[in-house]
């Protein structure tokens, strides 16, 4: 079974892996900082807000000497699973952190309700 947690990311209750949910790749430990196993790429702020005016030296772009921006994308599909303005140097977030524990015994209790009902019964 597997749990969507953002637009894009699914967590599969049985390999305990997050998931691109567009395409079903297998990212990585649903344990873990789901960012370790996508594709990073780093851009210079000044590629994406460009410029007010035509040939001017006023844009609306962080200044890369102090700012970076890093695109995550999905290794099989190359969907684009997040975006981070983050200062040079800074390690990429941790955004999500999942009680995978937790979220497993909320779903067993939820597909075993889904049976009892089934078969007509009602469960308090």
């Amino acid at each position: 079974m597997k749990v969507r947690i953002t637009e894009y990311l699914d967590i599969n209750l049985q390999t305990k892996k997050w998931c691109c949910n567009r395409c079903g790749y297998e990212i990585f430990d649903a344990g873990e900082n789901y960012k370790k196993g996508c594709l990073i790429y780093e851009r210079d702020p000044r590629e994406v807000h460009n410029t007010v005016l035509p040939e001017s030296e006023f844009n609306f772009a962080p200044d890369p000497d102090w700012c970076r921006l890093i695109e995550i994308y999905c290794p099989g599909c190359g969907t684009m699973v997040e975006v981070e303005y983050l200062p040079p140097g800074h390690p990429l977030t941790e955004d999500i952190v999942i009680d995978l524990e937790q979220l497993l015994k909320k779903y067993e209790k939820y597909e075993e309700y889904k049976k009892h009902e089934k078969r007509g019964g009602r469960m308090v």
